[in-house]
């Protein structure tokens, strides 16, 4: 297995969450790897907005993002 297919499948299989300090429950999730590193050419545009505004809100409308493994559905 290539180290991109590797990181690609790791990616996949965790997302970095950032969730809301106001409204419990809401929130924005991204793929990631098991580090927390989010592929930012890898995202859609809109994605990419939306995560790095998530990121330069964190301690104004988001908690420190975490990273947990994402459901399978």
């Amino acid at each position: 297995m290539s180290l991109q297919i590797a990181a690609d499948a790791a990616a996949s299989q965790f997302e970095i969450r950032f969730e809301s300090i106001f409204d419990s429950g809401r929130g924005m999730s991204f793929p990631c790897d098991p580090q927390g590193h989010v592929d930012l050419d890898s995202l859609p545009t809109r994605a990419r907005h939306n995560y790095l505004f998530a990121r330069a809100m964190v301690g104004k409308d988001y908690l420190p993002p975490a990273v947990r493994g994402r459901n399978s559905h």
